[in-house]
Order: structure tokens, then C-alpha cells, then sequence
């Protein structure tokens, strides 16, 4: 990760076909394109690496959140079940649909608690969202009998996980609606973009049309198409979906690569005395885009990744103190810093996670750090760094 490490032949042949035929717009101007429609190539290819009937690709991660809670019916009023570690998109895709998320623990797996998401169900929940966090998944067949027991959608944000999966299916397939982001820093990247994954009929029906202002694409001349409801526009660019069109044919070796690159880095810290990996799902497996694993202590985690940056260990993040993945940060959340006004209902149901705490989530990210594991790395290049984190963390752990 990321796939801009690997942008090679394949993705500029790609993005020469759309040059060539000069449209850079999904829809339209049927005449002009000589058979290349990017869009539809990335939507049938990520389909089938899914195992799903329907995929539609959009403009960005976050969109694909906000189509998909949209296209599956969550709107005003309704409340959606996400972790206290994820990135901003999370709330913001609720929030945009005048929706209320609801903040709930996460566990050793770094993703949503199920023990917590039960306890945090009231009768306007509609939606659990659990995000599957830096290449791994949340234990999702507990999370998915919650969901049936209450009749609640459930919504994977597979943004940061695509190429994992869960009892042998792939991440984003589990629920009923799985989304992923292609920015510029995924394992597959379009640059900007990204894309849902459904088995229901109803909801790629919704999707499709919700994301191009409600254009329900009948017949082929764009200008008599109807208008069956309200949209927006969450369209992919022909360039963009060029270059996943390439980067997606590209993914299992990707994922290869990441896999080899982390179990290097495994081997060194596996005989380090304090240091705990987190915890994957039994029958789950990961993308290996980001190694985590726990220290003792808070004070501990914080000495070993300010070492770890000091000795040139770059891509080693302390997310319990980011402004943009971990709730103790999101003053613009909880102080419902908004451009626009916001409801009432909004600001009643949010005033109290001004000042709630999350003690359970804390314990975790507190003693948790993070490392990216890089596509470009040569094997000799994987190893040098294990050798050095296994070092650095070694003299860490021995002067606690």
C-alpha cells in the first residue's frame, strides 16, 4: 500500500484509450468513444473480484458511504452504529444525510465491539457501519446476528480493507452494502474514486441513479432520461476509472506483495516480550496493508513510535492522538462545526458527545501503533526495517 507505488505501462495504456477518445465523462457521447467505457470496465471487473452481482463506482470513498447508506434507505432522524477509530468520512456520510451517528466502542481487533454495538441499539438505529481499519475486519458474524435479530442494515466501510476477507468471503460482500475508497493512497487507487458492492437489486437500482442526480439511465439518448427521485452528483471520472481499471487487475499481486512484506516484519517483533499483535477474526484474513500490534502501556507506545520516526522509521502512526481517525480529536463533530445549520434534532441527539468519553476504545488505541507496510519495498529493503523496529522496540521494552 499504496498502489501509486506500482503505476506502471498497464495504467497509462488505460488512460490513453480515454485521452485518445477524448471523454472524460462516464455518461454520454456514445459515438465519440470507441468502445471504451472505463466506468463500466471497473464496475463488472470489481463485481466479479467481490463475488457480487452489482458494483458502482463513484467519486470518492465518502461518496460511496453516502450513496450506499442512502441507496439502503437511511435518511433523516435515522441513527448509524460506527466505531470510535475510523476516518472523518464515516460521520460525515451520516451527517449528509441528516442521520445521526452514534460513536461505540471498538475492541482488540481495532474495529467495533459487538458487546458495545448491542448495547448502543435504541429504536431509531437503522444502520451498523463497521469499518474495517488499516487492512483488517471487524468480527462480523456476531455484528451480522445483531442485525438480523434487530432487522438492521448492516454496511461495510471496507475503504481500508479491499482484498480481505471474512469466512472466505471478500471484505465488502458480508453485509448489505460494502464500500471502498480508491484515493490516492489505497492498496488500488484511481487517484480520486471509489465504489459499493450489493447482492440487492434494489439498492445498485438506487445507487446507480442516486449518484447521477437521480438519471434513471433508460434508453440512450441522456437528455429524455426520468428523474425517479432526487440525486446527486457522485460521479467517477473516465480517467479516474482508467486507472483502476489497471490497478484492479493488479490487486492480487498487490496483495502478495503486502502479505510477504508484513510476515518479515512479523518474524522480527514475534520474539519481542510485550509486544501483542491485534487481534483478526478467526476465519478472517487480512490485506496486510498496515501492521498493528500493542504495547504495555500508553507511555510506552508513545516513546516507542517518537523512536521508531527518530531511527528513519517512517509511516509509523499513534492514532490515539490524530486529528483525523480517533474521536478524541473530532472537536468539528462534536462541536457541530458546520458551514450550514443543522437541526435541531441533530444537535439535540449530538449534545452529549462533547463531553463523552470512551474508556474501553482508549485502552486499546492508547497502547496501539501502526505501520505501514509499502508495496515498493525491495525483500532486502522489508528486512533492514524489521531489523530496526525489532531494535528500536527491543530497547524501548527493556528500559520500561
Amino acid at each position: 500500500m499504496p498502489g501509486f507505488e506500482m503505476f506502471g505501462a498497464l495504467e497509462r495504456a488505460e488512460v490513453q484509450d480515454v485521452l485518445d477518445s477524448g471523454v472524460l465523462m462516464r455518461y454520454g457521447f456514445d459515438g465519440m468513444r470507441n468502445g471504451h467505457w472505463k466506468a463500466r470496465e471497473l464496475e463488472q471487473a470489481l463485481a466479479s473480484r467481490m463475488n457480487t452481482r452489482f458494483a458502482q463506482t463513484v467519486s470518492s470513498g465518502t461518496a460511496a458511504l453516502t450513496v450506499a447508506l442512502a441507496s439502503a434507505g437511511v435518511g433523516a432522524g435515522d441513527e448509524v452504529i460506527i466505531p470510535t477509530f475510523t476516518f472523518v468520512a464515516s460521520f460525515e456520510a451520516v451527517l449528509a444525510l441528516g442521520a445521526i451517528p452514534v460513536l461505540t466502542d471498538i475492541d482488540d481487533t481495532l474495529c467495533l465491539d459487538p458487546a458495545a454495538v448491542e448495547k448502543a441499539i435504541t429504536d431509531r438505529t437503522k444502520a451498523v457501519m463497521p469499518v474495517h481499519m488499516c487492512g483488517s475486519m471487524a468480527d462480523l458474524k456476531p455484528l451480522s446476528a445483531i442485525c438480523k435479530k434487530h432487522d438492521l442494515l448492516l454496511i461495510e466501510d471496507a475503504c481500508q480493507a479491499i482484498g480481505g476477507s471474512y469466512e472466505g468471503k471478500p471484505l465488502g460482500s458480508y453485509g448489505d452494502v460494502g464500500c471502498f475508497s480508491f484515493d490516492y493512497v489505497k492498496t488500488i487507487t484511481c487517484g480520486e474514486g471509489g465504489g459499493l458492492i450489493t447482492d440487492n437489486e434494489t439498492f445498485y437500482r438506487n445507487a446507480d441513479h442516486y449518484s447521477d442526480h437521480g438519471h434513471d439511465h433508460v434508453g440512450k439518448d441522456r437528455g429524455a432520461e426520468s428523474h425517479p427521485f432526487l440525486g446527486y452528483n457522485f460521479r467517477i471520472s473516465e480517467l479516474n476509472a482508467a486507472v483502476g481499471v489497471a490497478q484492479i487487475k493488479r490487486l492480487d499481486d498487490f496483495l502478495r506483495i503486502q502479505e510477504n512484506h508484513y510476515h518479515i516484519l512479523e518474524e522480527n517483533l514475534a520474539g519481542l516480550k510485550g509486544i501483542t499483535m491485534r487481534k483478526v477474526p478467526e476465519t478472517g484474513v487480512q490485506n496486510y496493508s498496515f501492521m498493528n500490534f500493542f504495547l504495555p502501556s500508553e507511555a510506552l507506545a508513545r516513546k516507542a513510535q517518537k523512536a521508531l520516526v527518530a531511527e528513519g522509521i517512517d509511516g509509523c502512526f499513534y492514532w490515539y492522538d490524530n486529528n483525523w481517525h480517533y474521536y478524541r480529536k473530532w472537536e468539528h463533530l462534536t462541536g457541530l462545526k458546520s458551514l450550514g445549520p443543522v437541526s435541531r434534532d441533530v444537535e439535540l441527539r449530538l449534545s452529549g458527545l462533547k463531553n463523552r468519553t470512551f474508556p474501553k476504545s482508549d485502552h486499546w488505541m492508547g497502547r496501539n501503533l501502526s505501520c505501514l507496510v509499502k508495496l515498493g519495498w525491495s525483500r532486502e529493503e522489508a528486512a533492514q526495517r524489521g531489523e530496526k523496529m525489532k531494535e528500536v522496540l527491543s530497547k524501548i521494552l527493556s528500559s520500561a
